[in-house]
């Protein structure tokens, strides 16, 4: 499907409460479709799920009527019904994508010298998807014990927090306070 007539999604990189609350500045960039002042948008992940209206748009310094793939926005949000809106969550077009805690994914380890190292089931990694950061435990293969640097595997995550995803969305993570390796969500599960 083409990204600009698929729904609407937006990662949230910032949020900026205005006017005491009453108004929240949501900042990123529109991963696909459009969308529209006055449009309803779920915020999802990290336990959102809020539905609201947006007021205001605004893209390259100035009011927009409209906003769609590729461009960096601001959308302006009632402070009142997105309270506890953060960065790593996404906005999108109501019922369009779901948050999860786990799923399958291919991945991959980097080598040595770049940061990568044993991994073992029931290490616990942080995750890095959309603009967030969340832990989780990584669950290999039945008969793998160990993933050694520069090898993949279809390995099991679960994530202490839900965030919003979809197969095939990538995903880069952190071993031990290093770069160690990226993904690509397969499967998602209950």
């Amino acid at each position: 499907m083409n990204p600009a007539e698929a729904p609407f999604l937006l990662v949230v990189e910032d949020v900026f409460p205005l006017n005491q609350g009453r108004l929240i500045r949501v900042t990123g960039r529109v991963e696909r479709g459009r969308v529209r002042t006055a449009d309803e948008v779920q915020i999802v992940g990290f336990g959102g799920g809020a539905i609201t209206r947006v007021s205001r748009i605004e893209g390259y310094r100035q009011h927009v009527e409209e906003a769609h793939t590729g461009m960096n926005v601001g959308l302006l949000l009632p402070g009142a019904t997105v309270e506890g809106i953060e960065r790593g969550q996404v906005l999108a077009a109501p019922g369009s994508i779901g948050a999860r805690i786990a799923f399958d994914a291919e991945i991959a380890l980097l080598p040595e010298d770049q940061g990568g190292a044993e991994l073992r089931t029931g290490g616990s990694l942080d995750f890095y998807i959309h603009a967030g950061a969340v832990r989780g435990i990584v669950t290999l293969p039945h008969g793998m014990r160990t993933l050694h640097p520069l090898h993949t595997a279809t390995a099991t995550v679960t994530l202490e927090r839900p965030v919003a995803l979809e197969n095939g969305r990538r995903f880069v993570f952190r071993h031990h306070g290093r770069a160690g390796g990226s993904g690509t969500v397969t499967r998602l599960l209950p």
